[in-house]
């Protein structure tokens, strides 16, 4: 769960990113989510960029010419920029993680997504992902973005989790399912 203070940064970005005003501009806002991941994984990547960007020492000034040149370099958009620069002048770099992913969390509830964690005993190809991706948004109602994991224990099959519930139609559920039923006859 992420922080207050990251909540408080996703939450204003959210704002601004599904408002009048980001949408006559044409900024799309997985966009924004798909560039802010990437900074922050690059700020998770290298050392030098979050000594950088996390020490009191570095003026905000110079962290703002280093956000210049990564932005012109990664071809942010100017809203990412600007956002950048607020966390910046508010000494929150070292937040960004936890800034990213409350984001992701808040633009997905706005926008009425649902994640749905699935964890299948193999890679899924790009039909059978499409095809349980159309069957949980049928079964939800709403749009669905799948975050996949792989466990061999499942034998077959899948498991979905989509907030708190749980679709199991993996073989070791079927297999714990049949033992119940036979040890309760």
């Amino acid at each position: 769960m992420p922080s207050a203070i990251a909540l408080r940064y996703a939450r204003a970005l959210v704002d601004v990113v599904t408002g009048p005003a980001a949408t006559q501009a044409g900024q799309e806002p997985r966009a924004i989510a798909a560039q802010l991941s990437e900074f922050a994984d690059l700020l998770k990547r290298n050392g030098e960029l979050q000594i950088i960007f996390s020490t009191p020492a570095v003026s905000t000034v110079k962290k703002q010419a280093v956000l210049s040149k990564l932005a012109a370099d990664l071809s942010l958009a100017p809203l990412t920029k600007n956002f950048l620069n607020v966390v910046i002048q508010h000494g929150r770099m070292n937040w960004l993680l936890d800034i990213t992913e409350a984001f992701t969390i808040l633009l997905d509830e706005r926008l009425g997504i649902v994640v749905a964690e699935v964890t299948t005993a193999r890679p899924l190809a790009d039909d059978e992902r499409q095809g349980l991706a159309t069957a949980l948004e049928s079964k939800m109602g709403k749009q669905v973005r799948i975050k996949l994991a792989l466990d061999p224990t499942l034998i077959g099959g899948v498991t979905a989790r989509v907030g708190s519930t749980i679709y199991d139609g993996s073989v070791r559920g079927q297999l714990e399912r049949l033992r119940t039923d036979l040890v309760s006859e």
